[in-house]
């Protein structure tokens, strides 16, 4: 279900068919767990269509989510970015992986209803991104092409380890890791060794970025949008080749 807020009630196709538009919407996530904020934004020729799913430190409009999707619509990647719902109701912890799952199962499905011409892409940012390989993982979804992860959190601060990569190697579908040389929560040499195991996994160096993406005076953001660009048309499957 999606519960569109104010008067627009009629399919997103027609919202979006000739200029690019943003449109905020409330995402049923499940009847228990309720819903939460989502915004999409779609470039008038848009190419893809994905999932944005954000950190455990922000929510969905944080600057770093906001000034990406802004920038992946500028070459034709549209997006769904959304809360999740310890954001969307200000709780200090964020939710058990079962709550994050079942709400980014709702994106994806929300996206693929209302966008099936677009290959459909899941990614995240940090704590977003592990959340949609991990759903990923137990739940395939054959619409998903592929997950991006703007920054995978490998181990906590000062913690070098890789359990938290367990995981991936059961994710059937290609993986992009847009990774910071400088990441406080992924130190390179394990996330290159996590990467070189998985045999769907492209890793790319962001040479001196942090987790946040920080990187002295360097603005990495087009760094970001042109390798996920070129390994979205890369991957493309061929009945979406023109």
């Amino acid at each position: 279900m999606v519960c569109l807020t104010g008067r627009y009630k009629y399919k997103f196709d027609r919202i979006f068919s000739d200029i690019m538009n943003t449109q905020s919407l409330q995402l049923e996530v499940s009847p228990s767990i309720g819903t939460v904020s989502a915004e999409y934004i779609v470039p008038a020729k848009s190419k893809y269509m994905m999932t944005l799913a954000h950190g455990a430190g922000a929510g969905m409009n944080h600057s770093f989510m906001t000034t990406l999707a802004a920038s992946l619509s500028e070459v034709g990647i549209a997006t769904l970015r959304f809360n999740f719902p310890f954001v969307e109701h200000k709780k200090g912890r964020p939710d058990i992986p079962a709550v994050a799952h079942q709400t980014i199962a709702a994106a994806i499905t929300n996206a693929h209803e209302l966008f099936p011409s677009l290959p459909l892409f899941a990614a995240g940012k940090s704590f977003g991104g592990r959340m949609t390989s991990q759903y990923l993982s137990i739940n395939p979804r054959p619409e998903v092409k592929g997950i991006i992860f703007y920054g995978f959190p490998l181990h906590p601060s000062g913690k070098p380890a890789t359990e938290r990569a367990e995981h991936l190697k059961n994710v059937k579908v290609n993986m992009l890791f847009l990774q910071g040389t400088k990441d406080e929560l992924a130190s390179w040499s394990l996330i290159e060794s996590v990467c070189s195991t998985l045999l769907k996994a492209r890793l790319v160096k962001i040479e001196g970025a942090n987790h946040m993406f920080k990187a002295g005076k360097q603005d990495v953001m087009p760094l970001l949008v042109n390798a996920t660009l070129d390994w979205e048309e890369e991957i493309k499957p061929p009945s979406f080749r023109q």
